[in-house]
């Protein structure tokens, strides 16, 4: 849809003001819990990710090597499927041809 045509359609523009206001209002309120967090964490920038890395599970003691490779397994999982998610994506693209064919 071109911007001409956008402009035409006030539905349209009335979906994506609502749009772009309601990313607006995300983008203010991530603003502002990252600057209360980081106010409330002395403006320690290596505190703020620390915790987050915790809090995510990205940090964590492990009793044994079993417990650290359950921990893993899940994150070789979640590449395994987009990997196999995007191949398909990614081939069709290396193999578009340009010039046209005749059958």
């Amino acid at each position: 849809m071109t911007h001409a045509t956008m402009k035409n359609n006030p539905k349209t523009s009335a979906l994506m003001i609502g749009v772009g206001a309601i990313g607006a209002v995300f983008g203010i309120w991530a603003f502002t819990a990252f600057f209360s967090l980081l106010s409330e964490m002395g403006w320690s920038v290596t505190e703020v990710i620390r915790q987050y890395m915790v809090a995510t599970g990205a940090i964590g003691e492990y009793e044994t090597l079993v417990d650290y490779y359950t921990h893993i397994k899940g994150f070789e999982y979640i590449i395994a499927v987009a990997f196999l998610g995007l191949y398909p994506a990614y081939f069709k693209y290396v193999n578009r041809t340009k010039a046209p064919m005749k059958a």
